[in-house]
């Protein structure tokens, strides 16, 4: 008997998704900032162990739309709540848990649910099984599982509970596949984490980032990258005096780069403005979103 599904995790933005989804697979697939709404695409992390393979996806937090790019987000959510065979609800322990199983309610899942309580290693334990307790009584999840995503814990008496609820099904993809998203992607991923640790304030939330070329040479990876933003001011933090800022960019991407795709890249970044990008479809459509 050999189980197969798509395990789809849903939240609010910044309660830990993308921390999630890459404990669970191993591996930095999804990008993480304390900044809220880092996730911009729906990202798939493929787990294949004897017996079952999952096919996780991490998912925009769930907001409402402000702009063009954040109904492409919603989008991402929607086409997510639709497919899954299986949905991780997952909430940060000290958020409001009323609002949490309002949303959750919201979404009309049809699918069996398991609620994550995450972050749990900022609590007592005596409250983190108060808030197990509230959060069964919710009823509407099959199962309520504490974590803390970031440590680690408990995270695999979640995976057992979510394999426990998996159907009867044939592998969807080779047992060597990691994601179906492509290299270049996830550079260009790299590139925009980097911009959402080093700036403050609208700056992440006005860029994004474009990868316009990716040469495999002999010895190194040649890759250049374009950085797009909404006006000329952005443009001047994001170079820096003399160029100082975009070099510390380039060269902590460069190394998060090579890290994952195991080869020496040389890194050119070049800062484009494109006004109100973000409220344009053709723009949103050539950026990938």
């Amino acid at each position: 008997m050999h189980k197969a599904g798509f395990v789809n995790i849903f939240g609010k933005p910044n309660a830990g998704k993308s921390t999630l989804l890459n404990a669970i697979i191993g591996e930095k697939l999804a990008i993480i900032s304390p900044k809220v709404q880092t996730t911009r695409h729906r990202i798939t992390g493929v787990l294949t162990e004897p017996g079952y393979q999952i096919v996780f996806s991490d998912t925009p937090g769930i907001i409402d739309p402000k702009y063009k790019l954040h109904e492409k987000m919603m989008g991402a959510v929607k086409s997510a709540l639709e497919d899954a065979d299986v949905a991780l609800l997952i909430m940060d322990a000290k958020d409001n848990l009323e609002e949490n199983l309002e949303l959750f309610s919201s979404l009309k899942l049809k699918v069996p649910t398991i609620l994550v309580i995450n972050k749990m290693d900022n609590l007592l334990q005596e409250d983190v099984d108060a808030l197990v307790k509230k959060c069964q009584e919710w009823g509407k999840a099959k199962a309520v599982v504490p974590i803390s995503a970031k440590q680690g814990k408990n995270v695999k008496d979640l995976m057992a509970a979510i394999v426990n609820l998996l159907p009867e099904a044939n592998p969807f993809y080779p047992e060597d596949t990691l994601t179906d998203k492509s290299t270049r992607f996830f550079v260009a991923e790299m590139i925009r984490e980097k911009i959402f640790q080093l700036f403050e304030e609208e700056i992440p939330y006005h860029t994004t980032v474009i990868v316009t070329q990716f040469q495999e040479k002999d010895t190194l990876t040649k890759i250049t990258a374009e950085i797009i933003v909404t006006r000329e001011s952005q443009k001047a933090i994001i170079l820096g005096e003399k160029g100082k800022s975009i070099r510390e960019l380039g060269t902590r991407a460069r190394q998060d780069i090579e890290k994952f795709i195991e080869r020496k890249v040389f890194l050119e970044l070049f800062v484009k403005v494109r006004g109100k990008w973000r409220d344009n479809d053709l723009f949103l459509k050539e950026y990938g979103y």
